[in-house]
């Protein structure tokens, strides 16, 4: 495994910007990692920015700025690229005022809504895109209007292929997962827009105004963030903080260019 140690990872100093994946990399759910506001801290000290990346589309912008307030993490939407952006930026270059049927949360189609996507709530002919969020209010209903879209050729599109959110007493099915299950029922499968889609993470250091070799990815997913961040031609690091243990790392193929523990290892790295 080509695998940094402690004792030679001053690369990660000549980094101007960190991409930072969230639940399982800073936080677990609701409980903060104890090393995260100290992390953050040292970073915006060294005059180095750091940038939220997620491919959870569950919540919106707004509502990740009062979760983060919520542990301690002081944000504004400037901190942040998500999936729904990336839905956003994708749905207005290559379908520019398409009505779209959104199987996503409320706070996801809002989203959308106030950046100018047009969203269509009740399925019909006039449907000209389907897309998929991870959906923490799915009810059948949903599942039922997806498949009768995708009986006809159109634009099929999700935010994420994640087949898991991480929990404090295990994982829960993401969007990924449910893409799957309709493809059961369709047959088919749709563009994933979030990680490990290079276009992801090259928009996310774009809006921040840097170039690719100014990024390093941090995240505890090999098959999203890592890959995302191999596919984007950056430097990864790897935190099995999260999903991913030392069993699933010796058996993947994705090899990231670091692997610690927490952020706490990079914490220690930048201070010392």
């Amino acid at each position: 495994m080509n695998t940094l140690t402690k004792t030679n990872m001053s690369i990660l100093k000549n980094k101007k910007l960190y991409l930072l994946d969230m639940d399982g990399t800073l936080y677990l759910g609701n409980r903060l990692f104890k090393e995260t506001l100290a992390f953050l801290e040292q970073i915006k000290s060294m005059n180095k920015r750091y940038l939220f990346v997620t491919n959870n589309s569950s919540k919106s912008v707004k509502a990740y700025i009062e979760k983060l307030a919520r542990l301690g993490i002081a944000s504004t939407e400037k901190d942040f690229f998500t999936s729904s952006m990336a839905a956003e930026i994708y749905l207005k270059k290559n379908h520019p005022d398409a009505l779209t049927y959104c199987m996503g949360t409320r706070s996801f189609i809002e989203e959308l809504v106030q950046k100018g996507i047009k969203i269509d709530n009740s399925p019909s002919e006039k449907t000209e895109v389907v897309l998929l969020g991870y959906d923490t209010e799915l009810n059948y209903g949903k599942l039922v209007d997806v498949c009768r879209l995708l009986s006809r050729d159109i634009p099929y599109l999700a935010t994420n292929p994640d087949y898991v959110c991480p929990h404090e007493f295990g994982v829960l099915p993401d969007c990924g997962s449910f893409a799957q299950m309709l493809e059961h029922a369709t047959g088919k499968m749709p563009h994933f827009l979030g990680k490990p889609n290079p276009e992801f993470l090259l928009m996310a250091v774009e809006s921040a105004g840097f170039q690719v070799e100014d990024a390093v990815m941090v995240g505890d997913r090999l098959e999203t963030d890592i890959l995302g961040g191999i596919n984007a031609n950056m430097t990864t690091v790897c935190v099995l903080s999260g999903v991913t243990d030392e069993k699933l790392l010796e058996m993947s193929d994705v090899k990231p260019d670091i692997v610690l523990s927490s952020i706490a290892d990079i914490l220690e790295s930048l201070r010392n």
